[in-house]
């Protein structure tokens, strides 16, 4: 039985600590992440993703909205303090994806389906999964860390202001990415009997 997969699979962690010492250049990573997304799953192959890529001032850009929105709504200055900290963790890797569901999209199919019109919004999120798994597990085969954020709604209408995002693109997520300066806590698993059931 062939284990490439799952040994990439256990690759794919979260990691916090990380840095900008990348060896792939932008366009090798912007072509890894959107071929990734490209090749994901999605009903109907409605293709429903949708991704903006950030590098440089523009990564940082997104995470100092982060902090600015979060500090309208977090008032105690030392429960803020350690969460400024924690999104400088953020700021300080390399780069940034941004994923969105193109909202024209589901409902067009709601309208067209009408069936399966209360699932298309669920099956937005199913591929929503398949793009973040895919591109989180390439990256870690390249050696690369990610860890994904959901900051969203707070921080949206900023977001689309600043990297004009059409009217229709929904955040989902945010994931940063870059060199891995540590590596992931251990990863504690469920019982196996409390998880899984096969009948034979």
């Amino acid at each position: 039985m062939e284990t490439k997969f799952i040994d990439l699979a256990k690759k794919r962690r979260s990691i916090y600590a990380l840095g900008r010492n990348v060896n792939l250049s932008q366009d090798e990573l912007v072509d890894l992440i959107e071929t990734n997304i490209k090749q994901g799953p999605s009903s109907f192959n409605n293709q429903t993703t949708r991704a903006i890529i950030l590098f440089g001032d523009s990564h940082e850009k997104l995470w100092d909205i982060v902090v600015d929105s979060l500090r309208k709504v977090v008032k105690d200055d030392a429960a803020f303090a350690k969460t400024q900290a924690k999104v400088n963790g953020f700021k300080a890797a390399y780069g940034t994806i941004l994923y969105f569901t193109e909202t024209k999209t589901v409902k067009a199919f709601e309208e067209n389906f009408p069936l399966y019109a209360d699932n298309f919004q669920d099956w937005s999120e199913q591929s929503q999964g398949n793009a973040q798994y895919a591109v989180w597990t390439s990256l870690a085969e390249n050696g690369l860390g990610a860890n994904l954020q959901h900051y969203n709604p707070l921080i949206d209408d900023a977001v689309r202001e600043a990297f004009d995002v059409p009217a229709s693109w929904r955040l989902r997520a945010e994931m940063d990415f870059g060199s891995i300066e540590a590596p992931a806590d251990d990863k504690d698993y469920m019982a196996d009997s409390d998880r899984f059931r096969v009948f034979k």
